[in-house]
């Protein structure tokens, strides 16, 4: 089934994604609630937006630019958590976990496009 996008594993991974990051970020400072906090949870939750949206729209084609879509937010949190790190918003130990599932996630989505690629 096309639509069929909560049986991807690299949904759901960005899916707990977004919920550690939301955690994180809900002790950043009040004054960032606009800046940064707003720029991480927005690169986050894109990442499964698109997927879901590409794998929704129905061809190999929209699904794949959906994924460089999700692929090009998993850099822009890349960017913007090492930001925080360098900030001290966030611990050391808490930037590394954040950063390998996110590293994760972005594996498993270059995957899915060259699978996607070798089958069109």
């Amino acid at each position: 089934m096309i639509g069929d996008y909560k049986k991807l594993q690299v949904w759901e991974k960005s899916m707990d994604l977004v919920k550690d990051i939301y955690v994180v970020t809900s002790v950043f400072p009040k004054d960032e609630i606009y800046g940064l906090t707003s720029q991480i949870r927005r690169a986050t939750v894109s990442i499964p937006a698109n997927i879901s949206e590409g794998r929704l729209r129905g061809g190999n084609k929209e699904f794949k630019h959906f994924l460089f879509i999700a692929f090009g937010s998993g850099g822009e949190l890349e960017t913007h958590l090492e930001i925080a790190r360098r900030l001290g918003y966030l611990e050391e130990i808490r930037y590394k976990e954040l950063d390998q599932k996110l590293t994760e996630v972005m594996k498993m989505l270059n995957s899915l496009i060259k699978k996607l690629e070798t089958e069109s």
